[in-house]
């Protein structure tokens, strides 16, 4: 979908490194990529998956509504950060289940696709009148 839709997109991403409280700032506030301004809406700082992990990694859940092509690691990569492992978790209202394999898909719910088409459908109110010719 086209990026003014403004949909939500989150991922969840391992930081290879020190994150600062700095770097952080500097994403929530945004940085100008070679291709505009970027930011991330939302950052969250997530538990090492193992113990031993924690102290060469950093995870994060981050969401932005933009996705440009490889948005999420061109923003890391500009603060000094090297994203060592990306996965996008949820699309709008659509969060994708955990044991859905790398390459598979399943069908959308009504009620999913609903939700998904919602910011692009026609605001209803008054028609619009043709301007002269």
């Amino acid at each position: 979908m086209h990026p003014s839709a403004e949909i939500p997109r989150e991922y969840w991403v391992r930081v290879a490194g020190d994150v600062s409280e700095n770097t952080l700032e500097a994403l929530r506030h945004g940085i100008e990529l070679d291709d505009g301004f970027a930011r991330f809406d939302d950052i969250m700082p997530l538990q090492a998956l193992h113990e031993d992990d924690s102290q060469y990694n950093r995870y994060f859940s981050v969401t932005l509504k933009e996705g440009r092509n490889r948005e999420v690691r061109r923003l890391w990569e500009a603060v000094g950060c090297q994203v060592s492992r990306l996965k996008r978790i949820r699309f709008g209202n659509v969060t994708l289940p955990k044991d859905l394999a790398q390459g598979r898909y399943r069908l959308l719910t009504p009620g999913e696709t609903n939700a998904l088409l919602e910011p692009i459908r026609p605001k209803k109110g008054p028609a619009r009148t043709p301007g002269p010719r």
